[in-house]
């Protein structure tokens, strides 16, 4: 499979954007200025980025309580996403919606989702708005094997099915519904899932970018054709905790060690790329200094932001209504 130059780094500027952004984010939300909940996706950003490197502007996503890897991959701002989290007027949402709610439309990222399983029933909507209006465009779920128990998930499935609608949707499974194996939780198989509902199946190690890019390719290219949905199954590896703060005394004591150490996504896309001459190590280093200057002033930026005033709160809450 050959991937161009450009891509390869773009997607790697992608994957350590999103690392150095929540592994930033572990950091400064223990010194407590951060509101509410926040859950990272360290370990996993293979998945998000293999996927939406297929998609254009005018395709959707819709995310899950751990989104900030998909809005980044995405294309969502920064410095917008950091001010967001920190509640600031700045942010994406002006500081209303916070780490699990974020959102931009503008870039087809129709939100992260505090609700489990909430965005499969959203992506149906996408999907039938590009189907009506002849876009072109596919919608994309991401998912946990959590949510896969969900009847919004799974009524979602049905319905994609039953209109053919261009909807993919993305499990990605890091073996644990919060503190909970799959194994222990989930009946059969995803595969046995899709099945049921009629849909084609596709699987991958969503520790390998390259893995995920090309599987995530044909999943995309069948749904883009107007054949209906499809499922990918994505198996990974979530480094932090369900939430920060998480103890994860359910969790073996050295198992993220070995995760780190084996199963790091951007570890082995360096080795791969570098070894078979398709990238240098300069130019990887050079996007490794650009990108951790960026998210520092990111950070700097939000804790200097102003909070949303009140009246502004207000007005949003009567307009709501």
């Amino acid at each position: 499979m050959q991937i161009a130059r450009d891509i390869l780094l773009h997607s790697y500027r992608s994957m350590r954007t999103i690392r150095e952004f929540e592994e930033r984010l572990h950091t400064e939300f223990a010194t407590g200025e951060i509101p509410g909940f926040v859950h990272l996706y360290c370990g996993e950003e293979a998945s998000a980025v293999g996927v939406c490197a297929h998609l254009g502007e005018s395709d959707t996503i819709a995310s899950t309580h751990r989104g900030h890897g998909h809005c980044i991959a995405k294309g969502v701002e920064v410095e917008g996403m950091m001010a967001e989290i920190y509640g600031r007027s700045t942010g994406v949402c002006r500081g209303k919606g916070g780490s699990m709610h974020i959102a931009d439309l503008a870039r087809g990222m129709l939100g992260a989702n505090g609700i489990v399983g909430g965005g499969p029933p959203l992506i149906c909507g996408a999907a039938l708005s590009h189907k009506l209006l002849k876009t072109d465009g596919v919608a994309v779920a991401f998912y946990g094997d959590g949510a896969s128990n969900e009847g919004t998930t799974l009524e979602s499935l049905n319905l994609a099915s039953v209109w053919k609608l261009p909807a993919v949707f993305v499990c990605e499974d890091n073996g644990y519904g919060e503190a909970t194996g799959a194994s222990y939780a989930c009946a059969g198989t995803q595969k046995d899932r899709a099945a049921g509902f009629g849909m084609p199946y596709f699987e991958c190690d969503g520790t390998d970018f390259f893995a995920v890019y090309e599987t995530a390719g044909e999943a995309i290219a069948h749904a883009r054709s107007g054949k209906g949905p499809v499922m990918l199954h994505v198996h990974l590896a979530r480094w932090y905790g369900h939430f920060e703060g998480d103890a994860m005394s359910y969790r073996a004591s050295d198992e993220v060690a070995q995760q780190r150490m084996n199963h790091d996504c951007l570890s082995s896309f360096r080795t791969r790329t570098t070894g078979a001459g398709l990238l240098d190590g300069a130019s990887l280093d050079d996007i490794d200094s650009t990108v951790r200057s960026r998210v520092d002033a990111a950070v700097q930026a939000a804790k200097a932001a102003p909070l949303p005033e009140q009246e502004d709160l207000m007005r949003d809450v009567y307009v709501s209504y």
